[in-house]
């Protein structure tokens, strides 16, 4: 889902990874091997991209095979996602807005293709494929969230622009608001009915005031909070995991009716903003690593605050692509990242 789990490791590798595309180091004299502090990184990384999705889809199974278990647990799904966004406050510093400052036409090229393209692309694939509206709604809800923050740690991955996407992230989270419930009543609004004016309330109270809290402690107690940055990805895998099966759990009838569909609507919605997000990048003439970023940036979802406000404001059922997504993605994205990190262009 949110992709939260993973922004503590960018920041643990923040030091030792400064250059987009790092070179590697020499094999001769005392400085062979790679660097013990990046390598641990990568490895606490890639142990993420790989756990996350496997866990939130035993969340889903589980939801499935036993949903009188977690019936009950719908009002509940706004909580976890605070706590998912509180935790991504914690990890926030005001170095994260530093490229803001630095390269603002690079941010503002990203925030434009991630609340351009997937929104466009989840209508266009719902239309595609016929969806019905609680389905269509629902993708289309998905494409309408801001951006994820496991976009940066694939980002990392496959040696792109960390920075940008740090940026990117973090920017497209505070436009939230602003941005997500007028882009849902546009395109969502053909298939349901959107209360915008509800949906800012609940997203300002389960995204933005949570990241802001956390920022807030983040900044008040900066010592203690760094010595808990090791558990939060799994605290935020854990809440995550939570809402997986609470929507799985509200929409089983649908799933065992209409899981090939989604399935293939949700993998052509992110294929298809994986794709659009590396070739923008290429055509405004930005560098391979900042391309790397926007790919993710672009391809990769907030489906955790899809899915709460698809069951606030829609029905389970419309929660069901986001399901899918928060698991697929971060599949597609752990692929797409391994194959761009051999890459040269």
């Amino acid at each position: 889902m949110r992709k939260t789990p993973f922004r503590a490791f960018h920041h643990a590798v923040r030091s030792e990874h400064q250059s987009p595309r790092p070179e590697p180091r020499s094999n001769s004299g005392d400085n062979s091997g790679p660097d013990p502090a990046t390598a641990s990184a990568d490895r606490g990384a890639r142990l993420a991209v790989t756990v996350f999705p496997v866990l939130v889809l035993a969340a889903g199974a589980a939801g499935l095979l036993s949903p009188a278990s977690f019936s009950g647990w719908a009002p509940s799904v706004p909580y976890l996602l605070g706590v998912v966004m509180f935790c991504m406050g914690l990890t926030m510093t005001p170095p994260d807005f530093k490229s803001v400052l630095q390269r603002p036409w690079a941010v503002a090229l990203g925030l434009a293709a991630q609340y351009v393209v997937m929104p466009s692309l989840g209508w266009l694939v719902a239309h595609a494929l016929g969806l019905s509206p609680q389905l269509a709604a629902g993708l289309v809800l998905v494409g309408c969230a801001p951006g994820g923050t496991a976009s940066n740690v694939v980002t990392y991955l496959a040696r792109g622009d960390v920075a940008l996407s740090v940026s990117v992230t973090s920017v497209s989270t505070v436009l939230s608001p602003l941005v997500t419930p007028p882009l849902a009543l546009l395109l969502a609004g053909e298939f349901l009915p959107v209360d915008a004016g509800s949906m800012v309330t609940d997203i300002l109270k389960t995204v933005l005031l949570p990241v802001l809290a956390g920022l807030a402690v983040r900044l008040l107690a900066a010592r203690w909070v760094t010595r808990a940055l090791g558990a939060l990805p799994w605290l935020s895998v854990a809440a995550i995991g939570a809402i997986v099966a609470v929507v799985v759990a509200g929409s089983a009838d649908a799933i065992k009716s209409a899981a090939a569909l989604v399935f293939l609507a949700v993998v052509l919605h992110n294929g298809l903003g994986l794709l659009l997000g590396y070739g923008i990048g290429r055509v405004f003439g930005l560098g391979v690593p900042a391309c790397r970023a926007l790919t993710f940036e672009v391809g990769m979802q907030n489906s955790g605050l899809a899915a709460s406000l698809a069951t606030a404001h829609f029905s389970p059922a419309a929660a069901l692509p986001a399901a899918v997504f928060s698991v697929w993605h971060n599949v597609s994205g752990a692929l797409a990242a391994a194959w761009l990190s051999r890459r040269t262009d």
